[in-house]
């Protein structure tokens, strides 16, 4: 590792330990600080239901899952899906693997049925390499892999919430986004780093074509 970097990774780890939501994800038990994410983007936008049928993309370490399940009450399904594994959570069905991949996705519509989830939530995003551009091409085909998961998969009038971050072909992804719900409202989290250009677009109301 160059000095450069070293002293870059200290950095970060220095402002990590003495970040407010690391602190408070610790303090409360939460698996990652991007927990407080979806606690406001549900307070705002009333996302979680009792008795929703909801797939969790990218859900290791569970942060969101570990939110989100209890929400949906005893009527409930959860299922979480990545391609890192993830410890068990209480009612919570786990699925390790590509969720792009036919066994992934025959167990997810095992589980809830076809065309039967009411939300898709992914706060994926790809292993950094400090080239931006890179790292903005990775992140949006992400989104996009999460985009058409929605598309084929939520019922008339589903949710999905997703993580994006502004860059290049955000416009272009958004525009996406619109063609297909009634509504799409961008939000920032608190908990989202200021100088992260990280939103969560919150589309509702899916029109199946």
């Amino acid at each position: 590792m160059s000095q450069k970097r070293s002293a870059s990774s200290a950095k970060w780890l220095a402002e990590h330990e003495a970040d407010h939501y690391v602190q408070e994800a610790r303090r409360l038990g939460y698996r990652s600080r991007a927990a407080f994410k979806l606690i406001e983007l549900n307070e705002k936008d009333k996302l979680i239901k009792p008795g929703m049928a909801v797939v969790d993309l990218g859900a290791a370490p569970g942060g969101w899952s570990q939110i989100a399940r209890p929400l949906l009450g005893a009527k409930g399904r959860l299922i979480a899906t990545d391609i890192l594994d993830m410890d068990a959570l209480p009612n919570v069905d786990f699925l390790m693997g590509d969720f792009r991949e036919e066994p992934v996705l025959k167990a997810i519509e095992a589980l809830v049925g076809e065309n039967a989830i009411d939300l898709v939530l992914s706060d994926m995003a790809p292993n950094l390499s400090g080239i931006d551009s890179a790292d903005q091409a990775a992140s949006l085909y992400l989104c996009e892999l999460a985009l058409d998961f929605a598309k084929a998969h939520l019922k008339n009038g589903g949710t999905f919430a997703a993580k994006v971050f502004q860059g290049e072909g955000f416009e272009q992804y958004l525009k996406a986004v619109r063609a297909a719900f009634g509504s799409v409202a961008i939000r920032k989290p608190k908990a989202s780093r200021a100088r992260s250009s990280e939103v969560y677009l919150v589309a509702k109301n899916f029109r199946r074509v």
